[in-house]
Formats: C-alpha cells, sequence, structure tokens
C-alpha cells in the first residue's frame, strides 16, 4: 500500500466518516430518535447533549466485579463491535472514486455484520434470561433481514457489474436502484432495533435485551457502537440514493451529514406511528415482502445480461 492511500485510510478511518465525524454525528442521529418520539407523544425529551453526557457518565462509573474471563469477553465483544461499524463506515463513497478497492461490498457486508454476531453472543455469554432471550430474537430477525439486505445489494451490485461501492452508486438503472432502495429501508429499521421491530431491545419485556448485564464503559461501548450503526446503515442508503456527487468536498459532506439527519426523523417517524410486533410476524414480513422486493431487484438487474 502507498503512502498517499494510508493517508486516505488514516483520515477516513479518523477523521471523515470516522470516528471525528460519525461520532457527533451518531450521538444527533440519536438524540434526534429520542426527541422526535418524546414530542409526539407530548412530552419535551432530553437537550440535544443527552446522548454525549450518558455516554461520559456511562464511562465513569466502576463496573460490577466480574471473573476475569468474563470481563474480557464482555470488553472484547463490544470493542469489536465498535470497530467493525468503524471500519465499515470509512468504505461509504461518500466522495468521488474513494471506494477502498476491488471487492469492497463484501467486506463492507462483512464488518456491518460483525456487530449484530457480537450483539448475539453477548446475550448468550451473560448468562441472564433477559440477554440470552434478547440474543435468539437478534439472531432470529438478522438472519429473517440479511436475506432482502444481501439481496438488494447483490442486485445493485449485478446491476453495476461490479463489488466496487463507488460503482454501485453511479452504475444501476433507476428501477433496479429504487426496488435496492426500498428492500434497503424496510432492513434498517430491524438493523437498529427501532418499532415495530424492537424485538430484542424491548424494554418493557427484557429490559435491554442482549446488553441488560452490561455495565459502565462497557455499556459506552455498545451505544457508542449504536451510534456508528446509525451513521454506518443511514449513511449507505444516502449515499445510493444520490448518484452525483459534487467537486467540492465540504458540499459532500454537508450533503451526507443533512440526508443522515433527515434519515434518522424519518425512520424515528416511521418507529413512533408503529407498534412493536411479534417476532412470527416480523420474521414473516421480510421472508416475504422484504425478499420479495430485493428479488424482484436482482431479476430486474438480470434481464440486461440475458438470464
Amino acid at each position: 500500500m502507498s503512502q498517499l492511500n494510508l493517508i486516505q485510510v488514516f483520515i477516513a478511518f479518523l477523521i471523515f466518516p470516522g470516528l471525528l465525524f460519525a461520532l457527533p454525528m451518531g450521538w444527533m442521529m440519536m438524540w434526534l430518535e429520542r426527541k422526535s418520539i418524546a414530542r409526539m407523544q407530548g412530552r419535551i425529551g432530553p437537550p440535544f447533549f443527552q446522548p454525549f453526557f450518558d455516554f461520559i457518565k456511562l464511562m465513569a462509573k466502576r463496573p460490577i466485579a466480574r471473573l476475569q474471563w468474563e470481563s474480557n469477553i464482555y470488553t472484547g465483544l463490544a470493542l469489536l463491535a465498535v470497530g467493525a461499524n468503524l471500519g465499515a463506515l470509512t468504505l461509504l463513497p461518500v466522495f468521488l472514486n474513494s471506494s477502498a478497492g476491488v471487492g469492497d461490498l463484501i467486506l463492507f457486508v462483512a464488518l456491518a455484520e460483525i456487530a449484530p454476531i457480537c450483539w448475539i453472543l453477548a446475550g448468550f455469554a451473560s448468562r441472564s434470561i433477559f440477554g440470552q432471550v434478547g440474543a435468539v430474537r437478534e439472531a432470529t430477525l438478522t438472519i429473517a433481514s440479511n436475506l432482502p439486505f444481501i439481496t438488494a445489494l447483490l442486485a445493485l451490485a449485478s446491476a453495476a457489474k461490479s463489488l466496487q461501492m463507488s460503482d454501485l452508486v453511479t452504475q444501476p438503472a433507476l428501477p433496479v436502484r429504487l426496488l435496492g432502495l426500498l428492500a434497503l429501508l424496510i432492513c434498517l429499521p430491524v438493523k437498529l432495533r427501532l418499532n415495530p421491530f424492537s424485538l430484542p431491545n424491548a424494554e418493557q419485556e427484557i429490559y435491554s435485551g442482549a446488553i441488560t448485564e452490561f455495565d459502565g464503559a462497557r455499556l459506552a461501548l455498545w451505544e457508542l457502537s449504536h451510534a456508528l450503526e446509525w451513521v454506518m446503515l443511514s449513511g449507505l442508503v444516502i449515499c445510493l440514493a444520490c448518484p452525483w456527487r459534487s467537486t467540492l468536498w465540504w458540499v459532500n459532506i454537508l450533503l451526507f451529514g443533512l440526508g443522515c439527519l433527515l434519515m434518522a426523523i424519518l425512520l424515528t417517524t416511521f418507529a413512533a406511528a408503529t407498534a412493536r410486533l411479534k417476532i412470527s410476524q416480523a420474521s414473516n414480513l421480510f421472508w416475504r415482502w422484504g425478499f420479495g422486493v430485493s428479488l424482484l431487484a436482482l431479476i430486474v438487474a438480470l434481464i440486461p445480461l440475458g438470464v
């Protein structure tokens, strides 16, 4: 890898769309979620700096004493989830020709799926009935939602005849793009654990689900991972929905940030207007409608190839 590529990776990981951008943006999106739902329910809601204060408060708390191996597993899973989401963020094609290389779509999908796997493992490692129930629900919905999610990305890749993220932005025709984006939008609420797919962390039933037993800095890391998930998944849809890029870097950053905030408001409004589904209802929705839309996108993408 050349020195220039190393500098680009460093900037993407630590500055944009990495830590320095994703942290405040993720906290802002989490605040928008809580504030919007509160206003729709007739409440005042938290101030905009509340997610940041929550993170600092959790980092300062002393965790409950646990066995050394158990403590290491808790910390390792949380750190792995944060690192994977941050790595996936760096692959988003916000700028012109910003892909990391050939096949970076495969790397993006692999990194994006690490955090849910860590969430599931954390639930089973906690030895809590609430954590185990949350882990089972997360696993069930992850399997159900991954089929349309990955199929939609494959449809876009087939239409672009490439596995580069930047080609997915510019190449697919309008019908494939619209169907693929619709399938991805259907998957976003379950991946962000929002209503009507908030079963893995249903506080009225299982407290915080898989992370019920987490506390202190380890819980703060899971909150950080969730904030990065907001930016990563919303940013993916924003990048794919806007096939054009400006030659001015600050314009691309501004539009990307505004798009993420708009996506947070859209998803939160949908969450506030819906009730939580049963696990069977949620799974059936993805197996039938989510996969149906993504499969239609794949068929439309393959038609020009003579398949």
